[in-house]
């Protein structure tokens, strides 16, 4: 119990002379050291808050305002036009000794020079927001941009040159606004146009008409109504009823994973690859909190909202019987980790001192080299995550409120993240296509207990080192943790680096105090409610089918060839596999990213379109010449790359729809419409992994530092979920998912179909290619 003692800042006993207390220095000097570094972040958030309160201005420019009006009235020329003096009357008359006529001429000129530097600033800001309001320049072809989109991109970048921090640009950002009804209502019919036989259509039609007519007017007043009031319309009820409120299990079901690199191992060593990986994440959180990262810019000009990146650390889904909520902590300086059914707590500082690569390794080795074994019930503890949330909340309400339960417990949702040294290896090997699959599933869901899905991610660390991510979604999307992955990734390899043998730079502090195993009380009947949460999940589990591939013969150079944008190419390309995998077309989701708004997450891109099937049918039939072939594939595609810019800038589909279905739920109106439109099943769920956000190394001269992205579970039972990262020039990688109990659909049969799609479709372009 040597970890409890150093973790107590004094002991106390009980003697007939009264009670003898006895402080540990050592612990009373690391509380000192806590809270000089918490005093520290708050005058960090302080300054971040004015520095980003007052963007594109700074302290320096309001020192040079109001320089150059003192200046100005010392050479006798009034700038303000007689507003200082104004100003001046307004003072206090005396006001103690120093009160002279010339202090309060001074006083009187830094307030105005404020006043005019502040509305400056304001000026600016509405400027920066009127010009991001545009989005006319998405779109233009590249070689036609017009000379309005010309000037105002010099516009933008003159508003934005100043060196920004993270959410500089956030109160700048426009809101998304939102569509007509009559616009959403065509882009709806026009999209369920090729699913949907004559009397189908015509059914539907009049369906949407009488909405139109009747219904939809006042959902749109309340919704409109409320985009003046909130700051984004859809997110906070995105979040609510799409994610808080489901009930059915975080695993498969929501939380997605990301993969390593695959081509490249910079340590065999378990414990040396999790120091730097775990040092890299807190050095970037650090980074995080001194908005010292750079926000996302489209064209290097175009700012993306940052809000989703708050809730990156510290944070933890709570479940509800009825709906979740999502707790984040302004600080934590611990994370939680699982190996081989046991829990333990690791500081990640001595005192103010963020532990080194080197003290991390040693920390995790000390937990591998541990004997011990699990207590009774611990070991498949967080199956409990992985079932039924309602049943999890009452199991956390009943078993987890009080006593050393509710202790370990807070030490887990309270850590900065989670951390699952895992017993088995995996690794990609070309040679078996089988083996990027296994290790996909073992991210995806592991064996049910070794993941606590509830923690915004987890850090999965293999026994041979490679390392992955399993991440809860209700907090951000796929490119929020993309961004912090491939800062770790890169500064684990470019930056931190291993010694010859393997381990981390530099030597260890062995006086550090080990890591703390977490004690549990777990009585039989919380153990019957684990096992039960165990058999729930496993039985998902085992359902999943995954199959991921890499494609070989080309990648994003050869695609771009043909003239097109590679998402479409890919987009397209799917709907040809899936018509020769179930000859037939299903509802499509593509997301898109709304992030050019304040507080944006998604849009639908609805995929299948009149002009894709047409081409597949084309294609099918055979009889088609090449250059009709290639006409029919081209419109396919501007008709894609125009639906997915539609809804990047706000003129989407489903959003609008979700939420006039919110609105007439809280109005009490039925709508026959909006009940089918969102109950319709996405049978192909796609999504594509975003790449080099972050420019941490040229990959052009490391061709082979390739990640293989990452993927999630089937939307629908009977349905495939596809994500997709086309990785560089020459390659892509695919992670296919469906479900074995379904008889219609098999994951590796689609995978092969995807392949001879892409082949055929570049044939047709005549692209070179070599065999898969």
């Amino acid at each position: 119990m040597a970890e409890a003692h150093q973790a107590v800042a004094f002991q106390f006993t009980v003697t007939p002379d009264g009670v003898d207390f006895q402080l540990s220095r050592e612990a009373v000097r690391h509380i000192y050291l806590s809270g000089i570094n918490s005093w520290k972040k708050r005058l960090i958030r302080i300054k971040n808050g004015i520095l980003r309160g007052v963007y594109p201005g700074s302290p320096t420019s309001w020192l040079v305002v109001v320089m150059a009006t003192v200046g100005s009235n010392y050479c006798k020329v009034d700038l303000s036009m007689g507003l200082v003096h104004c100003i001046q009357r307004y003072l206090p008359a005396s006001y103690g000794p120093y009160w002279t006529p010339q202090t309060q001429e001074l006083l009187s000129v830094v307030i105005f020079s404020t006043g005019v530097w502040a509305t400056g600033i304001f000026f600016f800001r509405q400027s920066l927001k009127l010009l991001l309001s545009y989005h006319g320049w998405m779109f233009e072809m590249h070689s036609k941009t017009s000379y309005a989109t010309k000037i105002w991109a010099i516009c933008v970048r003159l508003l934005s040159s100043r060196r920004p921090m993270l959410y500089s640009f956030q109160t700048s950002l426009p809101k998304l606004p939102v569509p007509s009804v009559p616009a959403t209502i065509q882009r709806y019919l026009d999209s369920v146009r090729p699913l949907l036989d004559e009397d189908e259509f015509y059914r539907m039609e009049t369906l949407a008409k009488e909405f139109q007519d009747k219904t939809a007017p006042r959902l749109q007043k309340y919704l409109v109504l409320k985009s003046w009031w909130a700051t984004n319309y859809v997110s906070d009820w995105w979040e609510e009823y799409v994610y808080l409120r489901g009930r059915s299990p975080l695993m498969v079901n929501s939380n997605y994973y990301a993969m390593d690199f695959v081509l490249i191992r910079n340590t065999n060593v378990q414990a040396a690859r999790l120091g730097n990986a775990v040092h890299a994440m807190i050095m970037y959180r650090r980074k995080l909190d001194r908005e010292e990262i750079k926000p996302v810019m489209a064209l290097g000009m175009v700012p993306m909202c940052s809000y989703q990146m708050e809730r990156m650390f510290n944070t933890t889904r709570i479940p509800g019987k009825e709906t979740d909520v999502l707790q984040h902590l302004s600080e934590s300086r611990h994370v939680a980790v699982y190996h081989k059914g046991r829990f333990y707590k690791v500081w990640l500082y001595e005192g103010s001192r963020l532990l080194k690569p080197r003290d991390l390794e040693m920390q995790f080795q000390r937990i591998l080299d541990d004997p011990s074994s699990p207590q009774p019930g611990e070991e498949k503890l967080a199956a409990l995550t992985a079932g039924g949330r309602a049943e999890w909340a009452q199991a956390r309400q009943t078993f987890f409120s009080s006593g050393k339960n509710k202790t370990s417990l807070d030490a887990i949702e309270r850590a900065a993240f989670f951390v699952a040294l895992d017993e088995e290896s995996h690794c990609y090997n070309p040679n078996d296509e089988a083996s990027l699959s296994l290790c996909g599933k073992a991210l995806l869901h592991g064996n049910c207990y070794n993941r606590w899905f509830d923690k915004s991610f987890t850090l999965i660390s293999f026994k041979n080192g490679l390392l992955g991510l399993n991440t809860e979604h209700s907090w951000a999307d796929a490119p929020i943790i993309g961004h912090l992955w491939e800062f770790v990734l890169g500064t684990d390899t470019f930056h931190l680096g291993y010694t010859d043998t393997g381990h981390c730079v530099g030597e260890p502090n062995m006086k550090l105090a080990p890591p703390q195993r977490l004690q549990w009380d777990i009585p039989v009947q919380c153990r019957e409610v684990i096992e039960n949460s165990y058999q729930v999940a496993k039985a998902l589990a085992d359902d999943v089918e995954l199959y991921c591939f890499q494609f070989l013969p080309f990648g994003k150079g050869l695609i771009k060839k043909c003239r097109t944008s590679p998402d479409a190419f890919v987009q397209i390309a799917l709907q040809l596999a899936h018509f020769r995998d179930k000859g037939k077309f299903c509802l499509t989701y593509e997301a898109s990213m709304t992030r050019m708004f304040r507080e944006g997450r998604t849009e639908t891109v609805r995929s299948c379109t009149s002009e894709s099937t047409a081409f597949v049918k084309a294609m099918m039939k055979g009889s088609h010449t090449k250059e009709d072939l290639q006409n029919l594939f081209r419109k396919a595609s501007e008709k894609h790359q125009n639906m997915y810019r539609l809804a990047m800038t706000g003129a989407g589909i489903d959003r609008h729809l979700f939420c006039l279905y919110i609105v007439s739920k809280y109005l009490g109106v039925s709508s026959p419409f909006l009940a089918e439109v969102l109950s319709e099943p996405w049978s192909l769920s796609t999504s594509q992994i975003p790449q080099y956000q972050i420019r941490m190394f040229d990959p052009n001269q490391y061709p082979n530092h390739l990640g293989a992205g990452g993927g999630f579970g089937p939307v629908a039972d009977d349905g495939y979920g596809v994500s997709y990262m086309i990785a560089g020039e020459n390659t892509m990688f695919f992670h296919v998912s469906s479900k074995f109990s379904s008889s219609e659909t098999n994951a590796q049969r689609f995978g092969n179909h995807i392949r001879q799609a892409l082949l055929d479709i570049a044939d047709l372009f005549k692209v070179p290619k070599t065999e898969s």
